[in-house]
């Protein structure tokens, strides 16, 4: 007489089964769903005016994982050097040198070896005016160096395996002028592509914003 295991009764294999798969499709989900975020593309959303107007509050962006390497998510070590190096210029989100637990967005202004100065609101690096085309000022005072760093600092030079970042909203952005410098372990990548945009102001989404590629 054939006999039939009761596991292969429908029947028999039960909710245990059933909740086993699901348990592991998601677990695997998961799985997928940490490593492209800690290795390939992470979603930000940017909460201040620090950098108005290149990015709004309400702004949601794709950050690159890899284009300064591959990097250990909890230590930050360079795990697998790509090649890729932050330039002048780069969008970046960093954990806050003061309290990392916080992540910021600035733009690489200085790298290492360069000398940062500021005069009277204008950038000079290694003592040429630097061409800030994305720079914007709406408070036309002048603040003294001996007050506040905002509009006169430096100067100050970047140690090896530093960054210089300063918001676009440079009269309302705090930045490498109060705190110094970014550690390129504290970098989690690059900018590179507003995916949504929602104006809370007027309740409604900027659909002229979205697929916006940053510079």
């Amino acid at each position: 007489m054939e006999t039939v295991d009761e596991k292969d009764i429908p029947e028999a294999r039960g909710k245990k089964s059933v909740l086993r798969e699901y348990g592991e499709a998601i677990l695997v989900a998961l799985l997928i769903a940490l490593f492209i975020r800690s290795f390939v593309v992470q979603a930000f959303k940017i909460p201040s005016g620090s950098m108005i107007p290149t990015l709004l509050v309400g702004d949601h962006l794709l950050v690159s994982r890899f284009s300064y390497g591959i990097r250990n998510p909890v230590t930050g070590t360079l795990w697998i050097d790509t090649g890729g190096r932050p330039k002048r210029g780069d969008i970046i989100v960093f954990r806050y040198p003061v309290n990392p637990s916080q992540d910021f967005i600035k733009r690489v202004i200085g790298l290492p070896g360069d000398t940062i100065e500021i005069v009277d609101k204008r950038v000079y690096i290694n003592g040429e005016p630097y061409k800030d085309e994305h720079a914007v000022f709406y408070d036309p005072r002048i603040i003294p160096g001996n007050i506040q760093p905002r509009d006169n600092f430096g100067p100050v030079t970047v140690p090896e395996g530093k960054l210089f970042v300063m918001g676009d909203n440079r009269d309302n952005s705090y930045d490498s002028r109060f705190w110094k410098f970014v550690d390129m372990k504290a970098v989690k990548g690059r900018a590179f592509i507003l995916y949504w945009s929602w104006d809370s102001e007027r309740f409604r989404p900027r659909f002229d914003r979205i697929g916006m590629v940053l510079h």
